[in-house]
């Protein structure tokens, strides 16, 4: 009962430590500005029209972009896995996997900017820049491990990967408080409730009392 106890204590610690850092990035001015320079590369990267309803996944009835993270995620999770196993043949298809989860991080970055473009509230916004530079950055420091990699330095490309792999794992929660907390790309209408609440105003927050019950 009492390591029960405990573990729910440090449950909702760590819950009420994620909340608290989310309501600064949602509450975040300097990530407003970051938000609009986003959307104007979202307008030159997926201009509005057919390209960006490809991108939205309007032709698969719900948004491509978590579908298409799964990708990235693959690649580089498995490139980690190899990375550990000694071997020459293991190397290099770590060296691969890598390359192909920096390739495969394109498309899925396009299609997150196209998400991005359709969101109206400012809360929701910043999280969702702040998801967005992760993800960036991360994919940056992949592509410095592919190219420390090829060059022979592979301590510095492994070194690169494990850092990369942190900073994605905090970008991947950004995007997870954005879909269950923020509900952003929600189609509420879809939803029994009918459209009552916008699709980014699903964002309670409940504390941790409640969230025990």
């Amino acid at each position: 009962m009492t390591m029960h106890t405990s573990a729910t204590q440090v449950e909702d610690r760590v819950a009420d430590t994620a909340d608290q850092l989310t309501g600064r990035l949602e509450g975040s001015p300097a990530l407003t500005s970051v938000a609009a320079a986003l959307s104007r590369a979202a307008d030159a990267v997926v201009p509005s029209g057919p390209v960006r309803d490809v991108a939205r996944g309007r032709w698969l009835g719900h948004p491509v972009h978590p579908m298409l993270t799964d990708l990235p995620i693959g690649f580089w999770t498995s490139a980690f896995v190899l990375d550990v196993v000694p071997g020459k043949r293991t190397r290099r298809a770590a060296d691969a996997l890598v390359g192909l989860g920096v390739l495969s991080a394109l498309p899925t970055a396009a299609a997150g900017l196209a998400e991005l473009t359709d969101l109206r509230d400012e809360r929701t916004t910043r999280v969702a820049a702040a998801h967005a530079v992760g993800n960036a950055v991360g994919t940056a420091l992949y592509a410095s491990s592919l190219w420390a990699r090829i060059r022979g330095h592979r301590g510095r490309g492994l070194a690169l990967s494990l850092v990369g792999a942190g900073l994605m794992s905090i970008s991947g929660y950004l995007g997870g408080h954005l879909s269950y907390r923020r509900a952003a790309g929600v189609d509420v209408s879809a939803l029994p409730d009918g459209p009552e609440r916008s699709h980014e105003d699903r964002s309670d927050r409940l504390p941790s009392e409640e969230r025990r019950t």
